[in-house]
């Protein structure tokens, strides 16, 4: 079975702070970004991110340029979840 692969796409911060300003920036122009654990498998920076759309990644890098918020990069990575995780029994 040949099974299509989600792919996420996560902006990466330095600190805490410049991801709560960016996410603030976002709601206000109504572009959906949840805040999330930054998956070890792209850094080890703080320990948020933001999820963002694909389709957003040109507001979200106009956004940032325009209240100059620091990121440390955009990245797209596959979807990784574990139907098992968290499982007991």
């Amino acid at each position: 079975m040949n099974e299509k692969k989600e792919i996420q796409t996560y902006v990466l911060f330095p600190n805490h702070d410049n991801g709560m300003r960016l996410h603030r920036e976002l709601k206000k122009l109504g572009v959906r970004a949840t805040i999330a654990p930054t998956p070890r498998v792209v850094s080890t920076c703080c320990g948020i991110s933001l999820l963002i759309k694909k389709e957003d990644v040109e507001t979200v890098e106009k956004c940032v340029t325009e209240h100059q918020i620091q990121i440390l990069k955009i990245v797209d990575i596959e979807k990784n979840i574990n139907p098992n995780r968290d499982r007991y029994c």
